[in-house]
This record gives C-alpha cells, structure tokens and sequence, in this order.
C-alpha cells in the first residue's frame, strides 16, 4: 500500500493542495490518515477516489452530484436505479446544452453571411444591440 502526502499527491494528480483539503472538507474524501506531525497521509483507496472524481468532473456532474454518486459507488448492485437516474438527468442536461449551442452557431453563421453581404454598418454589432425597446423610441 503507497502513502502520499499532499504535496505528491498534488502532483500526481493536478490539483491543487487547497482543491484537496476542500475535498475532505465537504466530505468528497473521507478524514485523510494523518501522520504523527498532523500532515495529511493519502492512501491508494484515496487516489482512486480522487482519480473517480476528476472523471466524473470530466462528464460533467456537480461536487455534489460526485458526493451522491461516491455514496452509491460504496454498493453499485443496489445503487444501479439511482445511479442510472442521476445519469440520465445529466445526459438530458448536456442534450438541452447541445441544442443550445447548435441554435447560437446557426445564429453566428447566419450574422457572420449577413455581414459579408452587408454594404453598410455591421450586422453583428445591430444584432447584438438587439431591437430598440418601445421605451428606447419614446425618449
């Protein structure tokens, strides 16, 4: 079994001693071992749990998403429904995120054709100025 303080661990990892002790602090990790001076001493069970949270962060779920899914990670056979839900809530979000930047591409590309055609001002900056306001005309 490997031990590794935090300056290691920070390393081998890319994230920052203070991400790790937030990490414990919102329970993400369990209470790190501590050694007889105090520093924190990570195991491999750690490092593992570590690496699961940085993919979960990859597939874009929330610090407490993570915590709910490292809860279930304790027993998956049990845990298949939640987790299976908790993924499916995720996959609709990043599906309504997709749809949404697929209408603000369509919008850039069809600003970015009106200004090529554009003999006078700037397409762009019109429609990012957005129509006047019944207000805006009144003044």
């Amino acid at each position: 079994m490997s031990a590794y303080r935090i300056g290691e661990l920070s390393k081998r990892l890319g994230l920052s001693a203070d991400t790790l002790r937030y990490y414990e602090k919102i329970r993400l990790l369990p209470c790190v071992a501590r050694d007889d001076a105090g520093r924190r001493i990570y195991a491999d069970k750690d490092v593992s749990r570590l690496k699961f949270v940085q993919r979960a962060q990859r597939m874009k779920f929330s610090l407490a998403e993570i915590g709910k899914l490292l809860e279930m990670r304790e027993n998956p056979q049990k845990a298949r429904s939640g987790v299976r839900t908790l993924t499916q809530k995720k996959l609709s979000d990043i599906e309504q995120h997709l749809d949404d930047l697929t209408t603000l591409r369509d919008e850039l590309q069809l600003l970015v054709n009106l200004c090529q055609g554009a003999e006078e001002g700037c397409p762009i900056l019109e429609n990012i100025d957005g129509e006047p306001d019944e207000d805006d005309i009144d003044r």
